[in-house]
C-alpha cells in the first residue's frame, strides 16, 4: 500500500514549517560571482549538509576549483528507479540594492499586489525555493515511512549564476557516483499559477563570427565604386540567400535530424491559445517570419532557426563617409532541435559562405559557443509517470513545453553521464528572478513539495 496519502497530509500539515526551514537557507548571502561571498557560499553548501543528514541521506561537501558542490545518497527498494536530482544553492546579485522594497536576505511571507501570499527574497523563486520542494518532499516520506519510495542521490551546485565553471570537470571525475537511470530537474516554470508543465526539449545552440575581406585598405566610393568588391555587398547577399521566400534556412542539409513534432504534442500546444498577435503584439509586431505554416509556439519551442546578431561594416559615426570598406562582418547564431550535429551545422555554413565568395575576397571565420539540442523521447515512461502525478495534484494535465534556450547542466547529464533529465519547475513569469523584489509563491512552494511527492510514487510504481 502506498504512503501517498499520508505524505501528503504530513505536507500539509508541515508548510510553516518548511517556510521556516527555507528562510534559513534564503539569509545566506551565497552570491557565486562575487569573490567576496565566497565563505557565504560555504555556508549554504554546509547548511545543506547538515539539512539533508538530518532526514537521513549521506550528505557532504565536495570541493572544486570554485564554490563546492554538495552531493547526497539515500537508498530505495532494488526495483524502483534511481534518481539525480540537481538544483543550485547560489544566487544572482542583488544589484541596484535601492530598488528593494525589502532587504533581499530578510525573507518574509508577504501578500502581493494580486492578493496571494508570496515568499520574498534573493533565491526564493531562483532556486533555493525550488530544490527545496524536493527535499520537503523527501523529508515527509521519511517523517511518515522511514525511508524514500525511490533510490535518490542529490547533487546542489554552487556556480549556476557564474556559469558553472567547475561542472564538467566534476561530472567526469564523478561519474560513476552520480550516474542514475535519468536526472530530475527543478530550475524551470509552470504555464501559469495553476497548470503544470514539463520542458521536454532544450534547443541547442551554434554561434559564428564571419568577416569578408575585399581590398587592403577602405577606399573612396567615387573612385573605387563599380569596379571594387565591396564585402558589405558580399556578406549581405549570403546572409540574403541562407532563407528561402518561405522562411526555411537553406543551408545544405541543415535540417539533417530534425524530426516533425507529434501531432498530440502539437495539439496540446494548440488549445493554449498562443497566437502571433498575442505573442508578438507586445513587441511590436504582429507577422510570423520564420517557417511558414506552423504555429507561433512550434516556431519557439521545436523548429530550428538561423538568425543574425549582429553586421557591421564601413563607416558608422555620425555623417556621412563615402567609403567602400576593406571588410564587413556579421555574427550568426543558429537555435538547434532534435538531433541536428552542432559540429556538421557549423561546417555546413562555412562551405556555404564560401561557395559564394567572389574570387577577389576571403572570409574569416571566429568560432563561439556550440551545444546540441536536448530531446524528451515522448513515449518515456517517467515522462508518462510524471505527467500522470502533475495532473493529479493540479486536476489538469500539465503542458508539454520547450525552451528556446537551454539549462547546460541538462547538456552536461547527457554528454558526460548519458543520462535523460526530467525538467519539472514551479516558478512563475513574474517572480522577478535575476531582478529586485524576488518572490516565490507559498502556493507555488506547498504544491512543488506534494507534486514531487506524486512524482517520486508514480516512478516507483510505473
Amino acid at each position: 500500500m502506498t504512503a501517498l496519502p499520508s505524505v501528503l497530509d504530513h505536507i500539509d500539515t508541515e508548510c510553516d514549517a518548511a517556510i521556516s526551514r527555507l528562510f534559513g537557507l534564503l539569509r545566506i548571502k551565497s552570491i557565486s560571482t562575487d569573490p567576496a561571498y565566497k565563505a557565504d557560499c560555504r555556508e549554504a553548501a554546509e547548511w545543506l549538509v547538515n539539512d539533508l543528514n538530518s532526514i537521513g541521506f549521506k550528505a557532504s561537501i565536495r570541493d572544486t576549483k570554485g564554490h563546492p558542490m554538495v552531493v547526497a545518497h539515500h537508498d530505495g527498494p532494488a526495483e524502483a528507479p534511481h534518481v539525480l536530482f540537481y538544483g543550485h544553492y547560489d544566487v544572482q546579485p542583488v544589484d541596484p540594492l535601492e530598488l528593494w522594497t525589502h532587504d533581499p536576505f530578510d525573507p518574509a511571507v508577504r501578500e502581493s499586489e494580486d492578493g496571494h501570499q508570496i515568499i520574498t527574497g534573493r533565491g526564493a523563486s531562483d532556486d533555493k525555493g525550488q530544490l527545496m520542494t524536493f527535499v520537503e518532499a523527501c523529508r515527509a516520506y521519511k517523517a511518515v515511512d522511514g525511508t524514500l519510495p525511490c533510490k535518490v542521490t542529490i547533487f546542489f551546485e554552487g556556480e549556476e549564476e557564474s556559469g558553472s565553471p567547475s561542472m564538467q570537470a566534476f561530472l567526469e571525475a564523478n561519474a560513476e557516483e552520480l550516474r542514475a537511470d535519468f536526472a530530475l530537474v527543478c530550475d524551470t516554470s509552470q504555464r501559469d499559477a495553476t497548470t503544470p508543465a514539463i520542458c521536454v526539449a532544450m534547443r541547442g545552440l551554434v554561434e559564428e563570427e564571419v568577416t569578408i575581406h575585399a581590398a587592403n585598405r577602405d577606399l573612396h566610393s567615387g573612385i573605387y565604386g563599380g569596379a571594387a568588391a565591396n564585402p558589405i555587398r558580399v556578406l549581405a547577399k549570403i546572409l540574403a540567400d541562407m532563407h528561402d521566400e518561405d522562411g526555411r534556412v537553406t543551408v545544405p542539409a541543415f535540417y539533417d535530424g530534425v524530426e516533425e513534432t507529434p501531432s498530440q504534442i502539437l495539439h496540446s500546444w494548440e488549445v493554449l491559445g498562443e497566437t502571433a498577435e498575442s505573442f508578438l503584439g507586445p513587441i511590436g509586431l504582429s507577422v510570423p517570419s520564420g517557417e511558414k505554416n506552423r504555429s507561433i509556439l512550434e516556431l519557439v519551442w521545436a523548429r530550428p532557426t538561423a538568425e543574425f546578431n549582429g553586421f557591421s561594416g564601413g563607416y558608422t559615426g555620425k555623417g556621412f563617409k563615402t567609403v567602400i570598406p576593406a571588410q564587413a562582418f556579421a555574427r550568426v547564431s543558429f537555435r538547434l532541435v532534435h538531433k541536428q550535429d552542432p559540429a556538421k551545422i557549423r561546417a555546413a555554413f562555412r562551405k556555404f559562405v564560401e561557395e559564394r565568395l567572389p574570387e577577389d575576397c576571403r572570409v574569416e571565420f571566429e568560432q563561439y559557443d556550440g551545444s546540441p539540442a536536448v530531446q524528451l523521447p515522448y513515449d518515456a515512461p517517467f515522462l508518462a509517470a510524471a505527467r500522470s502525478a502533475l495532473a493529479d495534484e493540479w486536476a489538469k494535465a500539465p503542458i508539454m513545453r520547450a525552451v528556446g534556450g537551454s539549462i547546460p547542466v541538462v547538456g552536461d547529464f547527457k554528454t558526460h553521464l548519458g543520462m535523460d533529465s526530467l525538467l519539472v519547475g514551479f516558478a512563475l513569469s513574474d517572480d522577478r528572478i535575476h531582478s529586485p523584489n524576488e518572490k516565490y509563491n507559498v502556493a507555488s512552494f506547498h504544491k512543488g513539495q506534494r507534486s514531487w511527492a506524486r512524482i517520486l510514487d508514480a516512478l516507483a510504481r510505473k
